[in-house]
């Protein structure tokens, strides 16, 4: 058992390698199109391709790969296992073991849900390197002379550059009151917030690593984008499965007009071929990207930002309240973001329906498998 249990493993782990390995240029295009979407003009697909190969090269297209694979093995096993735990719910003490749409939607919703909190962290530090590959990152080593702070502040502010304006001006407004610090110039420069201005954030592309990531924004913030990516993964994962579920009951049902007598349960039918499954799931991802694609791109965007740990003490004490609509706010959609939510989707729908369809066959065989020992039961 616990060598069957490795080898499926190791063949799931293989497939979802090389169907991710397969679309992953059209995801570092993609993820490029969503986060450099502004009030400029419109970016098209020529002028990414080109500027991401003139700074990267060809390897610029994979930036953050490892991410994904490490990210995406765990999350798509959780995603398929846990479909299958429900489902088996759904069947248990039925007597044509079967699954209606209805049931595939709710069982998928579920499983999205879950895989979005493990693939949060991954897709975070995957986009920081995809952004980091297209764009020019600014030396500092004419700042050096001009630096005014610390060695560790230098290390909490990674690429910024001291806007000593605000400095001054902060300084200037300490100094006014009764009781102020004796040595005010060298106190405040234990306070970032003070040197940089607290709109000034790092660029994405200055905090990619996860100990960069951590020591700037907090650990929480790996979990940067998770009610957007809860929305994305729980939508295409129910559309995903209630398609291919009414897919493969309409390939078994025009099977069964075929045959010379009418079969009774759908287990006693002939099983699609697996050229069939991945067409059908093909059709399912793509019809799944283009359903969930607004809170991809709002997954995307939020990702791309970064928030030290001191703004985010600021809003908190604050009581700072997030823009937009409630469901905005729900689902963590940026209201700035409202025309740029559809950046990309063609490139999306084509990634994941190309990825399903690579990835089906494993499932069709682990599918066989089970019809296999379902048709031994009813002959015993």
């Amino acid at each position: 058992m616990e060598e069957f249990v490795r080898s499926h493993a190791v063949a799931a782990a293989s497939a979802v390698t090389l169907s991710t390995a397969l679309v992953y240029p059209l995801d570092t295009l993609k993820t490029l199109l969503q986060v450099g979407a502004g009030t400029g003009p419109k970016l098209d697909i020529r002028q990414v391709c080109g500027r991401l190969q003139s700074i990267a090269g060809l390897s610029g297209f994979y930036s953050g790969f490892g991410w994904t694979v490490l990210g995406r093995i765990p999350a798509i096993g959780t995603r398929f296992g846990l479909y299958e735990l429900l489902t088996a719910f759904y069947k248990d003490g039925r007597e044509d073991n079967h699954v209606y749409v209805s049931e595939a939607l709710l069982a998928g919703l579920a499983s999205g849900a879950i895989e979005a909190v493990i693939s949060t962290p991954f897709d975070l530090f995957k986009l920081r390197m995809q952004v980091a590959s297209a764009c020019h990152s600014p030396s500092l080593k004419h700042h050096h002379a001009d630096q005014i702070v610390k060695p560790i502040i230098a290390k909490l502010l990674p690429g910024y550059v001291p806007d000593k304006l605000a400095w001054v001006h902060n300084a200037d407004l300490l100094s006014k009151l009764p009781n102020k610090h004796p040595n005010l110039i060298d106190a405040l420069k234990g306070y970032p917030w003070l040197l940089t201005g607290s709109g000034r954030q790092p660029s994405a592309y200055d905090v990619k690593g996860p100990s960069q990531v951590v020591t700037l924004e907090g650990w929480s913030s790996i979990w940067r984008g998770l009610r957007p990516g809860l929305f994305r993964d729980s939508i295409f994962s129910g559309i995903f499965f209630s398609c291919w579920q009414a897919i493969h009951i309409a390939l078994l049902e025009w099977k069964s007009l075929e045959m010379d007598h009418p079969q009774r349960f759908p287990e006693e039918i002939s099983s699609i071929s697996p050229v069939e499954a991945s067409i059908a799931a093909g059709i399912s991802g793509s019809i799944a990207a283009a359903s969930s694609h607004s809170f991809d791109t709002a997954k995307s965007r939020s990702q791309c930002v970064v928030i030290p740990k001191y703004i985010a003490m600021e809003r908190k004490l604050l009581k700072w309240k997030p823009p937009g609509t409630w469901f905005e706010r729900l689902s963590g959609i940026h209201p700035a973001d409202r025309h740029m939510l559809t950046r990309g989707i063609g490139l999306r729908m084509v990634r994941s329906g190309v990825a399903c369809t690579a990835l089906s066959p494993r499932a069709v065989a682990a599918a066989e498998e089970e019809e296999g020992a379902q048709r031994l039961q009813l002959q015993v």
